[in-house]
């Protein structure tokens, strides 16, 4: 064997695991498709901070450093990630795209897109939902002759500026967006329900000092809690009040769209020069296709992170997948300890 276990995704989810893989006394061999291991948060919007204090937004071993209470921007979490990976006693190939996982005796065979190949005992999924943005199926979306971009590919508002513009989506991003783009552009928030909030801060504290406390932010039963799917918007008031000023205004989703044109549910018909799609993500996870072990939809065949097709096989920071807070800094840590001791177990036998 080429190595013990394999950890597909070289960023918070799989540093995390390979933190507890070595804390278990096993030798991952972390696999990342971009030239450094920080997984997707180099490539997210200039804006973007952490919705959870830095106090709160740590991997395991290392705390995230200066002041506890501010709101890390993208580029900190990012060089904080490459910084935790140059303090692992592992070993992590960067350009490497995994192109194909197949079960070969008693193992993996793990093959890379130039061509490489591993095997390995077992195989950790890491990879996240970035490589995969989900586009929902609307009304002639595919004949719309403007711009059309998934948040995936957002990045600043400056080419926006001046133009008429509408964001699709309820989430935290697609809020986030719309009023950035709001301060140099005509903007609408399409969505199917009215946007949900939620108070950034109760009682002096932040909403994460409450989950923690609660045990909210890492209990399994709080899955029971999902519904609806759609997340509140966290906010210290300035979303709510961008929204009621009407920058962006926020309408229910439009019916039909064509050539370069919306239109709306009360029938009226709009120019519009963009479309911006905060509509989410979806594991991305093509290279275990052919293993067996995702459902119809491309989604894993999973119990908390063990799947339930090969008992090697793990995946860790999936939404979900044991508590709110599993595909974040602050709560992958946890899934990851679990998935390494369940792995040492199985590998010891």
């Amino acid at each position: 064997m080429d190595a013990e276990v394999v950890m597909i995704g070289g960023g918070q989810s799989g540093l995390a695991t390979a933190y507890a893989m070595r804390r278990q006394g096993l030798t991952p061999v972390v696999l990342e498709a971009a030239d450094r291991p920080a997984g997707s948060w180099p490539r997210y919007y200039d804006s973007l901070t952490l919705f959870s204090p830095a106090r709160y937004s740590s991997l395991p071993g290392t705390p995230f450093g200066g002041d506890p209470g501010r709101y890390p921007h993208r580029d900190e979490v990012a060089d904080y990630l490459t910084a935790y990976a140059a303090r692992l006693d592992v070993e992590i190939r960067t350009h490497a795209r995994v192109a194909d996982v197949r079960a070969e005796g008693e193992g993996f065979v793990v093959t890379l897109h130039d061509g490489g190949r591993l095997a390995a005992r077992a195989v950790v999924a890491a990879s996240g939902t970035y490589g995969n943005p989900y586009q929902p199926g609307l009304p002639g979306l595919e004949t719309f002759t403007e711009t059309v971009l998934h948040a995936a590919d957002y990045r600043a508002p400056g080419p926006f500026a001046g133009q008429r513009v509408i964001v699709v989506g309820a989430g935290n991003s697609a809020v986030q967006i719309a009023a950035e783009l709001a301060t140099v552009a005509r903007v609408t928030l399409a969505t199917r329900a009215p946007v949900r909030f939620a108070r950034q801060h109760l009682l002096g504290r932040d909403l994460h000092f409450w989950l923690t406390i609660t045990g909210l932010d890492t209990a399994p039963l709080a899955r029971l809690l999902r519904t609806p799917p759609t997340q509140p918007v966290l906010d210290d008031g300035r979303y709510r009040s961008a929204l009621n000023s009407g920058a962006p205004d926020r309408r229910p989703l439009f019916t039909e769209v064509g050539d370069g044109k919306v239109t709306w549910a009360d029938g009226t018909i709009e120019q519009v020069d963009a479309i911006v799609l905060a509509t989410g993500y979806r594991p991305d996870l093509p290279y275990l296709a052919g293993l067996g072990a995702l459902d119809a939809a491309g989604r894993p065949l999973h119990r908390d992170g063990a799947s339930l097709t090969h008992p090697l096989l793990a995946y860790v920071g999936l939404e979900w997948q044991r508590s709110l807070s599993s595909n974040s800094l602050r709560g992958v840590g946890r899934d990851a300890a679990r998935t390494a001791r369940r792995l040492s177990a199985l590998l010891r036998r």
